[in-house]
């Protein structure tokens, strides 16, 4: 279930610059959000690839744009990927509808593309994925939210249009 937001043009929005010329900005970055931390993945320049960046721990609305526009700057970002935490039955509860209000939040505030996309049991996948990989103590310490990111960019990557060996121009 994909849910996209329109873009908004950066010289007539009244937005605080976030968005620079599109030839420089190819990355997606993917947000995992949750009321204590927000987890971030983030796509080669090439958007083939899905790597987790890092989770944010929550501090306030305001501050928490303020580092994401820091880390899209830094980044080159031209389109954010929110996870829609849907239900299982594809019903949006309450912590859905905070999610999109968070990504409404970034579009107007960054002026970047932002997508809702549905992220059922990406934290599942994020927990089996880790499990291999780390010991069960630092699987018990570290979050997996940037994991979850990451595996959400994945799934968003691999349902874009390829042309000629290259991922479609969407930005």
């Amino acid at each position: 279930m994909k849910m996209e937001m329109a873009a908004v043009n950066p010289e007539t929005s009244g937005n605080r610059g976030t968005q620079a010329p599109a030839r420089g900005r190819r990355r997606i970055l993917a947000l995992d959000y949750g009321r204590k931390r927000i987890g971030l993945a983030l796509s080669d320049e090439l958007r083939l690839t899905a790597q987790p960046l890092k989770t944010l721990a929550r501090k306030n609305r305001a501050d928490d744009v303020r580092r994401l526009r820091e880390i899209c700057r830094e980044h080159g970002v031209a389109r954010i990927i929110v996870g829609h935490p849907v239900h299982m039955t594809g019903e949006a509860g309450e912590m859905a509808e905070e999610a999109a209000r968070f990504a409404a939040r970034l579009k107007k505030e960054l002026g970047i593309e932002v997508e809702l996309l549905d992220e059922r049991l990406t934290s599942w996948e994020a927990g089996q994925t880790v499990a291999g990989t780390r010991s069960p103590r630092d699987r018990r310490r570290a979050p997996l939210d940037d994991v979850a990111a990451a595996i959400l960019l994945r799934e968003y990557l691999e349902n874009q249009p390829r042309v000629r060996g290259a991922l479609a121009e969407k930005v």
